[in-house]
């Protein structure tokens, strides 16, 4: 809760002019500060009354009947002498150039700032109140109301005169007037009614609910919201009504407005002012504790809340107590608030104190926050609205951010914020860099340094880079990963790392980060030898990266060890530089590498080593058989003979069947089949790839004694050999496995057989059918014969020029079309003709006519 502190000084009453917030964990939403300047001088031999303001200006009234034009800041710029009594409101139009007073004694001044022309009078009874037009400048009847007993309009006539019409009358005195747009509200003692100017007609009266209490002592608070909405506050009670336009079905002699009552309730303390902000309200609450349970000082100071109406009820947004000068002294009926609707400013206004309440701005925010040593969400807020704060800074914010992790020992988060909050400032980075080494934490910040366009100096890196040699190889090893060769003097790094070897030269991390310090340095021979000593990973990017093939030449057996899939896809992508002999030379002593090289090859291009074909076949069948078959299909280039040698040497019987069969010796490989691996399958599936008529006879004379060779025969000829054939040549009473099932499956196949064709054959002669039908409808066609067609023999038209005349045309169904007397006899057939030109070519349709006489 914020509050406006006063500190007595001197018991003549001098006080000090701050504002301090309550330790509170919620941000208050308003920030205050007193109305000084000539204000003070004024209230130090006066006492406030009323005061209302302008966008431009202020204009306060007194207890000793003076009013005086304020600028915003409180300097006085015109003084009126209007009475010598309580000035009890002052009333100005929208546009600041015309001010209407009134005073206990009974006067009432209406006129212009700059003119001083206008309505001077002076009533029998003390004039509570008075409001201009709002567009009383502009307007040529210059409308104002005022009154005490009764509220009467005054307007100028035709003539120039003033007109006074009474209002209201009877209900006790008017105590508040407010004018907005074309609706009057005022207050009496029984309650605020609502005068619509346009139509001249009263259009609701709102009941005062408590009417215990003193009207003179618990005045009302009126204030427009906007042009419909006004909001009421009497006592303890806030009502929120709304002018709306009435149906015109409903009008009969009804008002063509109606006010309805959208918000109603009950407060706590008792009501001094009210004004809107946004959609909420600002309230202004004198406070009185009729249980006395409250402490003296807190029961007389006034309170300004922010709440959130509810239809019934209030929600409470903010609250801040108020210590304005005397407030012991003050009663309900002493405060005023007025509000700025041009800027969201709250005047509280009491007898010897004016306060200033506005809304919290982006660096008020900060400031709270960082109050608060939330600086993570200080620093967020001033970076978002960068452009809107004034006194703060954003790198300041920072470092007091920075400032505040190192003091709670939070070295990695301080280090991370540095990069956001250091930016390009290079003296900056150096110096929290210092700082850092200073409480032992160079490594918290390591990780965050510039290593971009921006940069420090080389020192800077290098005195992190030995304090992780000393202390963290792996941590070194990343910096030296991670930032550029550039940032720091390489080879003083390089000696570090020499010295440390020899204390420990075995030690992996560091002489892996010795061959990348060599890379940096373009000395790549000697990062390849420490790479290769270690199998490192990192070997084959090294030589592609740098194109050290040539250095590699006599490696080619280390790198294979290490990781032999790699290395032969590397000497592969790289056979301009390595050749292919190279590499077989290299391997000659390791057959097992070499077959991986060579295989690997060969699945690559077929060709490109067809001179180690021959070798390979020895190689495949020691080291992977299984891929020697695929060799031996896919190969043009190898030896038959020398394949089939080393396939029988090692008794391959399936590589021997292919290499038999590929070399024309069918006979023998379906022997073997059936001989050597007795697999009647096998046998078929060969027969059947080679589809020649003695092998299967050679498979049948073979299983013709073997029971299971004949099922599987059975199962599997049908398509390729008559199995009547088979059937026939069984011995009689031979004991046959599943022989029912066999046949049945021949008979099945062959039934399965008759079905296909019988099928083929009837869509064969339905589409014949169709395609007949077809050409006979097109030959049907009539043909179209104008003087663009010429005859095909005599190259002329084909109709003659006059029609008159007989003539005979013959077109053909090939669209053909000649002179009849051009075209030769008929032949052999008597009647029957046939296009010169299709006849010739051997192509249809030219043989059918179309005979056109005249």
């Amino acid at each position: 809760m914020a509050e406006v502190e006063e500190q007595e000084r001197q018991q003549s009453g001098e006080f000090t002019d701050e504002s301090e917030e309550e330790d509170s964990e919620e941000e208050p939403k308003l920030k205050y500060e007193r109305l000084s300047n000539g204000v003070s001088e004024i209230l130090q031999s006066d006492a406030a009354s009323c005061m209302t303001v302008h966008d431009k200006f202020l204009a306060l009234g007194t207890h000793f009947g003076k009013v005086f034009l304020l600028d915003i800041q409180g300097n006085a710029t015109q003084k009126y002498d209007v009475s010598s009594v309580k000035i009890n409101q002052i009333s100005l139009d929208e546009s600041g150039e015309n001010v209407g007073i009134c005073s206990e004694d009974g006067k009432v001044q209406v006129f212009g700032l700059y003119t001083r022309e206008g309505f001077h009078e002076s009533f029998d009874c003390p004039v509570k109140v008075v409001a201009l037009h709002p567009q009383f400048s502009r307007s040529n009847y210059k409308q104002f109301v005022t009154g005490g007993n009764k509220l009467l309009l005054y307007e100028k006539n035709w003539l120039n005169r003033w007109k006074t019409q009474v209002l209201h009358e009877g209900e006790g005195t008017i105590t508040n007037v407010k004018w907005r747009a074309n609706l009057i509200a005022w207050a009496n003692n029984l309650g605020v009614k609502i005068y619509d100017f346009s139509t001249k007609q009263r259009i609701t009266n709102v009941l005062r609910d408590n009417v215990s209490l003193r009207p003179d002592m618990y005045p009302c608070s009126l204030c427009w919201k906007d042009d419909t909405t006004l909001i009421i506050g009497w006592g303890t009670s806030i009502k929120i009504c709304v002018v709306k336009e009435r149906k015109p079905t409903e009008m009969r002699d009804l008002p063509s407005r109606y006010v309805e009552i959208v918000s109603a309730f009950e407060t706590e303390f008792f009501i001094c002012g009210l004004a809107p902000l946004a959609d909420q309200l600002v309230t202004l609450f004198f406070v009185q504790d009729p249980t006395n349970q409250m402490d003296e000082e807190d029961r007389a100071r006034p309170r300004l809340d922010i709440i959130q109406a509810l239809p019934e009820s209030c929600e409470e947004i903010s609250s801040d107590a108020l210590s304005v000068r005397f407030y012991q002294d003050n009663e309900c009926r002493d405060y005023r608030l007025e509000h700025s609707e041009g800027e969201s400013l709250f005047y509280i206004i009491s007898p010897k104190d004016i306060v200033v309440a506005k809304e919290r701005d982006q660096d008020d925010h900060i400031d709270w926050l960082l109050a608060k040593k939330k600086y993570e969400e200080a620093l967020m807020a001033a970076e978002i609205s960068f452009k809107n704060i004034k006194r703060h800074d954003v790198q300041r914010i920072g470092m007091a951010y920075i400032n505040h992790l190192v003091e709670n020992r939070d070295f990695n988060a301080a280090a991370r914020k540095c990069q956001k909050v250091l930016g390009k400032n290079m003296e900056l980075w150096e110096n929290e860099v210092y700082r850092f080494k200073n409480i032992g934490q160079l490594k918290a910040i390591s990780q965050y340094l510039p290593r971009g366009d921006l940069r420090l100096r080389p020192a800077i890196y290098e005195m992190i880079l030995h304090d992780f040699l000393k202390t963290d190889y792996e941590g070194f090893a990343t910096l030296i990963r991670e930032w550029p060769g550039e940032l720091y003097n390489n080879m003083a790094i390089v000696q570090a790392v020499n010295d440390h070897l020899k204390k420990d030269p075995t030690n992996n991390t560091l002489l892996t980060t010795l061959a990348e310090l060599y890379t940096y340095d373009q000395r790549y021979d000697r990062a390849l030898e420490i790479y290769l000593r270690l199998r490192h990973k990192d070997v084959y990017q090294l030589i592609h990266r740098h194109n050290l093939f040539s250095s590699i030449e006599d490696k080619i057996v280390l790198l294979m060890e290490f990781d032999k899939e790699k290395a032969v896809d590397m000497l592969l992508d790289n056979e301009d530089k390595i050749s292919i002999d190279k590499v077989v030379v290299e391997l000659d002593g390791r057959p097992e590498l070499l077959h991986v090289y060579l295989h690997k090859l060969f699945k690559r291009d077929h060709h490109k080593g067809q001179k180690y074909h021959e070798r390979q076949i020895g190689l495949y069948a020691e080291y992977d058989r299984p891929n020697l078959l695929p060799f031996l299909r896919d190969s043009t280039h190898c030896p038959l003979e020398k394949a089939l040698e080393i396939c029988q040497q090692r008794n391959f019987v399936e590589e021997t069947v292919f290499l038999l069969s590929r070399m024309g010796n069918c006979r023998r490989a379906l022997q073997m089949i059936m001989e050597e691996q007795e697999d009647v399958d096998k046998a078929i599936e060969f027969a059947k790839e080679q589809d020649d008529a003695e092998l299967w006879e050679d498979l049948i004379s073979y299983s013709i004694d073997k029971p299971p060779f004949i099922t599987g025969l059975l199962n599997n000829i049908g398509t390729h050999v008559d199995p009547i054939l088979l059937i026939k040549r069984i011995k009689e009473g031979m004991e046959i496995p599943n022989l029912r099932d066999s046949l049945v499956k021949i008979l099945h196949d062959y039934n399965l057989q008759i079905l296909l064709r019988e099928g083929c054959k009837k869509i064969l002669v339905a589409d014949s059918l169709s395609l007949l039908k077809k050409m006979h409808r097109t030959q049907m066609r009539g043909v179209r014969v104008d003087e663009g067609n010429i005859c095909e023999s005599c190259h002329s038209t084909i109709l003659p020029s006059d029609m008159a005349q007989p003539f005979s045309v013959v077109v053909f169904h090939c669209r053909h079309m000649f002179h009849k007397e051009c075209l030769p006899s008929s032949g052999t057939i008597p009647g029957l003709q046939f296009c010169n030109i299709c006849s010739a070519k051997r192509r249809g349709p030219g043989s059918g006519i179309l005979e056109m006489k005249k």
